[in-house]
């Protein structure tokens, strides 16, 4: 799931007196990219377009619109001279001027840009095959770099390919005569940017993106009131959020870029911050994990001279916007004059060009609780702040005007009501053209119809619903867990998990659902930081613990990896396809991991059964919860199919015989009978043959009604 970014255009009418460019330069009358560019290097020619960080610290450079004009017109010609026009280009470089330049140069060449990220030198086994991949699948006619150093390592990857691409420094193109450049003659519907998807959910596919789904979507997300529009961004330029919104965007509308490499920001987030209160950026966005990692990372010292409140909009997105998150940004940089009601909560997607919703603008962003329960059931039912199943969501604000987004169910394809979970599908001018040669998988997606005959749309594979008017994204149908019919979503399983233990590092988590001893098992796999104590058996038990009393849910395994070895993709999103081939494989780097006893290949007869009075009973109350034959004393209540309903009823059945300060969360900390015995035994005495005579009676003296009454009153607080 990826984010929509509503962006500040820039000045307004009566801001604009005395300003460098007035309000003309946003290009609503262009029809391709290339009126884009060229009417900003009529209006504007010495204002600047794009400044570069190169540590994320220091300017290294910067751009004019009529610089940026001329180099990249002088690309331009010199891909024009090669056959380039209608071809497919590769652009191999790291972030940086030349990039801008390259990816500008390919428009005005009437050429497809294809964005790539060079394979890292140091790690050419792992990062070289997908470069190798998009060459054979883009079948481009020339590669761009920024040295002869990516060069050679472009020429690597194209192997026998190399023969038919020809790999050119841009030195070369620079030195071409840009005066030979032609216009091209291209259309609104030309093919603009084949844009390869990060990869979350599987294997990479090229998404062709015209002029005109780019223009609709960034004339959709420019603003006219904010004065003096500034954007800075460090994500990265080669696709999705800081390719549309960071480098087609900001020439649209005729405003002044920062930007830096995403490295710089990871370093150190407080560089990002720092180049907004120089700067006085205006708009600036991020996926949800970055807001989380400058509240961690960014000490309150190093705020001193640190001012935001320049910062007008603040777009989230990219994955599941966490109102916790949010809340926590808000409040530790108030002090350096940020305003919550900066946030711009927003969903998009690659295929929609970025953007199909978005709160509004200068608002406070919309936040509300629902059941859990009932939302894995595919109902949005309303929540109490305090209910122990509440879930805080936030809302990602409404369609775009051209826009129309339904709530399909993605089986019967029927329209869903309001507050009824769904798949998202999209009808917009924003869609994407399709998937390079990839026919059938196109029609799939992109020409889908409803049960009723309405299309075409695209079917974006993410679930949410809509409730008084608003967009809630729940998840992704390829990633949903389903165990035993109930449907769980994995970043409210991750983002639940790491809560259990410090040593678990904060967004360092993935979830995902495995085919295990017969059935489907949730695993979670989470770095670790290893200081002085750390306990490995502690942490996996932990997060045992978590999964049991949140979500009654019993993990198939636990491993824990080390710090950053978590998969994701190039904008930091978790890979959890990536991440459960690599479970799946056993390529991940382990620390400790931790398998359910009942996943041992054993004989049943090696299954160890109850055999003391003690265990015989609480095999009996076990079973009878269940409504299953017999249990293992190493049998997991969860995965023999307990649930929060079964759970509660095992428990009053048992409370007399448990400690008077248990609850029922630490009960199924470790949920077999073999454990539970153990726990009796310690409480009430270590005979092994204990006599159960006068606790049991007292268990079987216990009225319905009073069992009811009993559940009624304990389970709230014994989950909260």
């Amino acid at each position: 799931m990826h984010s929509g970014i509503p962006i500040a255009g820039v000045d307004s009418v009566e801001a604009a007196a005395g300003a460098d460019h007035a309000t003309d330069s946003i290009a609503g009358d262009s029809t391709t990219l290339v009126d884009a560019l060229l009417r900003q290097h009529r209006v504007m020619p010495n204002a600047t377009a794009f400044r570069f960080l190169a540590d994320g610290e220091t300017e290294s450079g910067c751009l004019t619109y009529g610089e940026l004009f001329r180099r990249a017109r002088a690309v331009a010609a010199g891909l024009q001279q090669r056959g380039a026009f209608g071809q497919r280009v590769l652009l191999v470089f790291d972030s940086g001027l030349d990039f801008v330049t390259a990816l500008w140069g390919c428009l005005l060449a009437g050429a497809t840009a294809v964005p790539v990220v060079p394979p890292d030198p140091l790690r050419l086994r792992r990062t070289l095959p997908r470069l190798q991949a998009i060459v054979a699948d883009a079948l481009p006619t020339a590669a761009l770099t920024a040295s002869d150093n990516e060069r050679q390592v472009v020429l690597q990857a194209m192997g026998a390919s190399a023969r038919s691409i020809e790999a050119v420094e841009m030195a070369a193109l620079f030195a071409a005569d840009g005066s030979r450049w032609q216009p091209p003659p291209i259309e609104d519907d030309s093919p603009a940017v084949l844009q390869y998807t990060s990869g979350s959910t599987g294997t990479p596919r090229g998404v062709l993106l015209s002029h005109r789904n780019v223009l609709s979507s960034v004339a959709a997300m420019c603003r006219e009131d904010v004065p003096n529009a500034v954007g800075v961004t460090w994500l990265p330029p080669h696709h999705d959020f800081g390719l549309i919104g960071g480098m087609l965007l900001p020439v649209y509308a005729g405003r002044e870029t920062i930007f830096m490499p995403s490295a710089a920001f990871v370093q150190r987030p407080l560089r990002w911050l720092s180049a907004i209160s120089r700067y006085r950026g205006t708009t600036s966005g991020a996926p949800n994990f970055a807001y989380e990692l400058c509240t961690r990372k960014v000490r309150p010292q190093e705020l001193d001279g640190i001012d935001l409140s320049s910062w007008r909009v603040a777009v989230v997105g990219a994955e599941q916007v966490r109102s916790g998150a949010l809340a926590e940004f808000a409040a530790k940089f108030a002090v350096a004059g940020f305003r919550p009601e900066a946030f711009l909560p927003a969903y998009g997607l690659a295929e929609a060009v970025l953007n199909v919703t978005s709160g509004r603008w200068f608002e406070v962003r919309v936040e509300r609780c629902f059941s859990r329960r009932h939302l894995a059931e595919g109902r949005a039912i309303p929540a109490a702040e305090t209910a122990p199943d509440a879930w805080r969501l936030v809302g990602c604000g409404r369609p775009w005007a051209g826009q129309t987004v339904e709530i399909v169910d993605p089986s019967s394809l029927s329209r869903c009501g309001a507050d009824t979970v769904g798949e998202i599908w999209v009808q917009s001018p924003n869609v994407a053209l399709g998937y390079w040669n990839r026919p059938q998988e196109s029609r799939a997606t992109f020409d889908a119809f409803t049960a009723d005959g309405d299309g075409p749309f695209l079917r974006t594979g993410d679930l949410g619903f809509f409730h008084e008017g608003e967009l809630f994204v729940v998840g992704r149908i390829k990633e949903m867990i389903v165990i035993r019919g109930r449907n769980y979503y994995p970043h409210d399983i991750e983002a639940a998990v790491a809560r259990g233990h410090s040593s678990l590092r904060h967004g360092g988590g993935a979830a995902f659902a495995c085919e295990m001893g017969g059935a489907e098992r949730v695993v979670i796999v989470h770095e670790v930081r290893r200081g002085p104590g750390f306990d490995p058996e502690q942490v996996m038990a932990a997060i045992r613990r978590e999964l049991a009393a949140e979500f009654f849910l019993a993990p198939g395994a636990v491993v824990l990896i080390p710090g950053g070895a978590l998969p994701r993709t190039n904008s930091g999103k978790i890979a959890r396809a990536v991440c459960r081939s690599s479970f799946l494989g056993g390529q991940l780097p382990v620390v400790a991991q931790w398998r359910a006893a009942s996943l041992d290949q054993r004989a049943a007869s090696d299954r160890p059964m109850p055999q003391s009075p003690l265990e015989i009973e609480i095999a009996r109350h076990w079973c009878e919860v269940l409504r299953v034959d017999s249990a293992a004393l190493d049998d997991n209540f969860f995965e023999l199919g307990g649930n929060s309903l079964s759970a509660v009823e095992l428990y009053m059945r048992l409370r007399p015989l448990l400690p008077p300060d248990y609850s029922l969360s630490q009960l199924f900390g470790d949920p077999t009978i073999a454990a539970l015995c153990n726990l009796i035994r310690r409480y009430q005495g270590a005979d092994p043959q204990l006599s159960l005579a006068d606790v049991l009676a007292e268990i079987e003296s216990i009225s319905e009604e009073e069992a009811q009454r009993r559940q009624a009153s304990a389970w709230p607080p014994e989950t909260r």
